[in-house]
């Protein structure tokens, strides 16, 4: 796709990103048909081609509307139709920039402005949303269901603790709204890990990823958690640690990334770079340690298979390039995975779509919800806090994260 690129972008960074990307697009459609709000809403300025049409246009100089800045909120960002596109164009990357400049030349609504402002603040604070928690745990019952779906009825009960120092030592991740919503996946983690001699811990200065805020447009609040995170695990680097494992998936593909965003940072860039490339979603973990996993589960009493509905979250699959992997370590461990229609598609989740963009988040989680229920399962597994606490406010059937199926 030629573009012209207008004086204001031009000769910049993100202007020469920007070109590089849209380049690359043929305007061929086939992310039309893998794109999920272009499923439900069947307008082309809902599909990755229609945004990225927008989204040069205002490269080039065009005005910007309050419609345009509607139709980029309403990307999911799932990155379906980067596993999709034949020309390997890499749309998240570009709508990061697209959002960025719409934001900049159109003013939101005060009420949106605010409520943005306010889940920037809020989410990636851990003791400030674990304090929100317990306090909605407490008005669940007088909440509006929407709301009250998104919390869990009662906290989750603590992992006995069965870990032993061992030699080899990885980085966890406590993120932002995992610790409050869901810790037994970490300390599920941990047991195992340590199972096969691995000791998984957690630096108390890291927190939030950093992608909350900066999906939400607020940037440099985004890079700035990196950067805390980048000091606080830089010396457990040093001292010989040999991976930061990722147990969310959405907060994987972020720091996978770290190398990306702060690229143009001097004193950041190198340090990023190592970063990205020393982690690993916990399934690539244990897929590199198949052998020992094996060894460990074959010790232990025999326990049932169940009958488990996968979801592989878009940030896993389509983000990471992950898929397959979290299938076969399920069924080392005795599971029956059951086939699941439309597995790429997203579950509406998205961050903090959900909260932004309800209508079409609870039509996108009802379709996928339709398709894992479909096969009768016992349970439903995924691989991301995200999606897990959006499937479970619309199913009966539990929804867990995938390694603590494979504890005793």
């Amino acid at each position: 796709m030629q573009t012209q690129l207008a004086d204001f972008i031009r000769d910049t960074a993100d202007g020469e990103e920007a070109d590089r990307i849209l380049r690359a697009c043929v305007h061929c459609g086939f992310c039309l048909a893998t794109c999920p709000t272009y499923q439900i809403l069947g307008d082309e300025l809902d599909s990755p081609r229609g945004r990225i049409y927008l989204m040069k246009q205002m490269l080039e100089g065009a005005t910007v509307t309050h419609k345009t800045l509607t139709h980029l909120d309403r990307c999911l960002t799932c990155r379906n139709c980067e596993t999709t596109c034949p020309s390997g164009v890499q749309y998240g990357k570009l709508i990061d920039i697209g959002r960025r400049i719409a934001e900049a030349k159109v003013p939101r609504p005060l009420a949106q402005s605010l409520k943005r402002r306010a889940l920037a603040k809020f989410l990636p604070q851990e003791k400030l949303f674990g304090g929100a928690m317990k306090l909605g745990r407490l008005a669940r019952p007088l909440l509006p269901e929407s709301l009250a779906g998104k919390i869990p009825a009662q906290p989750a009960a603590p992992l006995a603790s069965r870990i032993t120092p061992q030699p080899r030592k990885m980085l966890a991740l406590a993120g932002c709204v995992q610790p409050a919503l869901s810790p037994q996946i970490n300390a599920a983690a941990r047991e195992v890990l340590d199972a096969i001699g691995i000791t998984l811990f957690e630096a108390p200065a890291a927190g939030c990823c950093g992608a909350v805020s900066f999906h939400l447009n607020f940037q440099e609040q985004g890079l700035a958690a990196m950067r805390r995170n980048i000091d606080a695990w830089w010396p457990h680097l040093e001292a010989g640690v040999e991976a930061i494992v990722m147990t969310a998936s959405g907060c994987g593909v972020t720091v996978k990334e770290y190398g990306h965003y702060l690229k143009h940072d001097p004193a950041y860039a190198e340090k990023a770079a190592r970063i990205a490339a020393l982690t690993k979603d916990l399934s690539e973990v244990l897929l590199a340690e198949e052998a020992a996993l094996r060894a460990w589960l074959s010790q232990r009493a025999p326990r049932p298979g169940r009958q488990v509905s996968f979801h592989s979250p878009c940030t896993l699959q389509h983000g990471q390039k992950i898929t397959g992997v979290v299938e076969a370590l399920l069924t080392v461990a005795g599971h029956t995975l059951l086939p699941v229609a439309e597995p790429h598609l997203c579950c509406g989740s998205a961050g903090t779509y959900s909260l932004l963009e309800p209508a079409l988040s609870t039509q996108l989680r009802d379709r996928k919800l339709g398709h894992l229920s479909a096969p009768q399962p016992e349970v439903i597994a995924t691989a991301n806090i995200g999606c897990l606490t959006h499937l479970q406010s619309g199913t009966p059937t539990p929804v867990r994260h995938w390694v603590e199926l494979l504890l005793p």
